[in-house]
């Protein structure tokens, strides 16, 4: 087929998709970041959130009839997505729904993944799609779905599979397949205790990225059947796929093929799922030479936001110069006479005078007062740390007052000082 043509098939098949995107998770590894704002709102990167990652994959893939399942704490989430995502327009039947859990076909919310899919049937079918994708809303990647949609269509597929190879001690946190020549499915395991490593890839599994692809006549067919069946828990993982790969054509499909924009021979997927992988993935960010490229302009990631003014570092006497090395600063940070280095400053963090911010990430409308020192920190949004804090320098000072991590990540949040409680994160 003719690159040309290739593209022309490609372009038919994420047109004639929805993506329902699970967003709904509270993700309580992440502690206090997620007490008041959903997992796939906690804020990335400087100026993103998580959920603008999976958006911005469908969106770049042509995949624009879009559904969000949420459940909770959802308020900075939704608004998040009305102000940055209604650029779509409905006028070529593209558009980002906001699906909050709202018992349309019972008095229950969602009680699995594919229960919060079944509760949304009537709003699918109104779009009349032939391919559903499921998509979580709470990782940190760049892939192409037209790709995996083009091999599903190819391999007359029911259900398609997104996969990644982890290392065997990681593998038990996901579902875990087994997969012969052709890449059909024919073993899976949902978080197993012993995974079982790839043929001739020692050490390493194949884990399931929880993205997948049905044709959606079976997808509406499976979630009646599985809602029917008693003792069910309603989830991809644990009851839809061990049924299915049995009985029906289940494929993996290789994110390698599809990931978008990553260093050569490495495919980027982040689970920022707990406070040390969070900090890490951010700081990877202001590396020389990060793992993840935000600056692909043919793969941009959009999100919302405010109008603000460039950042600014102010004063340049001997022992008060305002400067920031190996770090993002976002718009609207003003570095006062203070140093920061490898680190990540949210929009509109102010740092005072003859403070200084090391390793840390540095969430949006943080003011750090003077004479400051920060290490190793992740703060929180619209803290206000007082003139002379110390943190990351003391554990054992700092779990007095903070959350302190096994790998040393001190998390600091407006409730841990004191201060007002920030409901709008």
């Amino acid at each position: 087929m003719a690159t040309d043509s290739n593209a022309r098939f490609v372009s038919r098949l994420t047109k004639d998709s929805y993506a329902l995107v699970l967003a709904g998770g509270r993700g309580s590894r992440l502690r206090d970041l997620t007490d008041w704002r959903a997992k796939p709102a906690v804020p990335f990167g400087g100026k993103f959130r998580i959920v603008d990652f999976v958006l911005s994959n469908c969106v770049n893939s042509g995949v624009r009839k879009i559904g969000i399942a949420t459940q909770y704490k959802a308020h900075s989430l939704i608004r998040h997505v009305q102000r940055g995502w209604s650029f779509l327009d409905g006028r070529f039947d593209e558009f980002v729904d906001v699906l909050p859990a709202s018992q349309r076909l019972d008095e229950g919310w969602y009680e699995g993944t594919a229960d919060a899919v079944f509760q949304n049937l009537d709003i699918i079918r109104a779009h009349k799609p032939a391919f559903v994708l499921v998509l979580g809303g709470d990782h940190i990647y760049k892939m192409d779905y037209g790709t995996m949609l083009a091999e599903h269509v190819s391999r007359q597929a029911d259900l398609t599979v997104a996969c990644i190879e982890v290392p065997v001690p990681e593998a038990s946190a996901f579902g875990v397949m087994g997969v012969d020549a052709d890449w059909r499915v024919r073993d899976f395991q949902e978080k197993p205790a012993a995974p079982r490593e790839i043929p001739g890839r020692p050490g390493m599994a194949l884990a399931s990225m929880g993205i997948y692809i049905f044709n959606a006549p079976f997808l509406y067919e499976q979630l009646i059947r599985d809602t029917d069946t008693p003792g069910s828990t309603h989830d991809f993982g644990r009851d839809i796929i061990p049924y299915l790969v049995p009985r029906y054509r289940v494929f993996a499909h290789d994110f390698r093929d599809s990931c978008v924009g990553s260093k050569e021979g490495q495919a980027y997927w982040r689970d920022v799922g707990t406070v040390d992988a969070f900090w890490e993935a951010n700081l990877d960010l202001a590396r020389v030479d990060p793992d993840l490229n935000m600056y692909d302009e043919d793969w941009p990631i959009w999100t919302w936001q405010e109008q603000l003014p460039p950042a600014k570092f102010v004063f340049d006497d001997a022992q008060r110069r305002g400067l920031a090395v190996d770090s993002l600063v976002s718009g609207g940070c003003v570095v006062s006479g203070s140093r920061v280095a490898r680190s990540v400053l949210f929009s509109k963090v102010r740092v005072h005078s003859f403070a200084s911010v090391e390793d840390s990430v540095i969430l949006p409308e943080v003011t750090v007062g003077r004479y400051a020192k920060l290490r190793r920190c992740v703060v929180d949004k619209r803290c206000h740390l007082p003139e002379g804090l110390e943190v990351g320098f003391d554990h054992e000072a700092d779990r007095r007052r903070f959350h302190v991590t096994e790998r040393g990540i001190t998390l600091i949040t407006p409730e841990m000082l004191g201060q007002e409680t920030p409901h709008q994160r």
